[in-house]
């Protein structure tokens, strides 16, 4: 059996915790913005999970260039210049691998190298 070679590609973990329940519906037109850009994208899988007011998200991508043009455009650049009015704190963390991780790890190496922001 053939064994068949295959790049790390790009892993985005974020955690966003809000500054109150009522700073829900600011995040989810945010969200639901930045979920639609996602489709428009290079983006090879996305996943989310969360309730009240802490929310994680994974994007898996095949190259830095492709997080890059997603970040820095469209919803999710108005999202990050806002971000400040709804999120107490934002973590991020970039990593290479072949596969999204699954939550418990991904939590965890956001909790221990994730960048915090806001």
């Amino acid at each position: 059996m053939a064994l068949e070679y295959r790049n790390k590609m790009i892993v985005a973990i974020t955690s966003i915790e809000l500054k109150s329940p009522f700073k829900i519906f600011a995040f989810l037109i945010f969200n639901q913005n930045i979920v639609h850009q996602l489709k428009s994208h290079n983006c090879i899988e996305f996943k989310k999970k969360g309730s009240w007011i802490k929310y994680y998200t994974m994007t898996l991508w095949r190259n830095k260039d492709d997080i890059k043009r997603f970040v820095h455009n469209e919803a999710h650049k108005h999202a990050i210049g806002k971000s400040k009015t709804i999120a107490k704190e934002i973590k991020t963390l970039t990593i290479e691998a072949y596969t999204l991780p699954n939550w418990e790890e991904a939590i965890i190496l956001l909790k221990i190298k994730g960048k915090s922001h806001v």
